[in-house]
């Protein structure tokens, strides 16, 4: 289960219809209770990707997620997953975010169709790494 506020998720659609046609990406700021990812901050990433490729794939640099870390930190928080859009494709992981994904980490990806923000859903990994299950998710006032 993953828990966000509606202004965290107005950010993130915000975000995707922004980038559009490209994807947005970021990272999911927050902790872990009781099995639950409650977000509590994002951290909007600018897409590393080369250009020609950020119609269908992001690219989040080893030096952003090191800087995002030692933000976390600082705040008694921790990275619990990820958010990027899929531009006029729907709102589930590809082959590639799999094989780019971690087991531990949340997952939502929009769907932004035609420039507007669309589904929103919310993924975790098997550990066994084949396959993403749907992960519930609650959005609060």
């Amino acid at each position: 289960m993953l828990k966000l506020t509606s202004q965290i998720e107005e950010e993130i659609r915000k975000a995707g219809a922004e980038a559009y046609p490209n994807e947005c990406c970021g990272i999911l700021i927050g902790s872990e209770e009781d099995g639950t990812h409650v977000v509590k901050a994002l951290k909007p990433i600018d897409n590393a990707r080369e250009s020609g490729e950020q119609y269908h794939r992001f690219l989040i640099t080893a030096e952003e997620m090191m800087q995002a870390e030692l933000e976390v930190r600082r705040l008694g928080l921790e990275i619990i997953g990820f958010y990027h859009s899929h531009p006029d494709h729907p709102a589930r992981p590809s082959d590639y975010d799999r094989d780019h994904a971690l087991p531990f980490y949340s997952y939502i990806i929009l769907r932004v169709a035609e420039g507007r923000s669309d589904m929103m859903t919310c993924w975790r990994l098997q550990t066994s790494r084949e396959a993403f299950d749907s992960e519930p998710f609650e959005v609060q006032p």
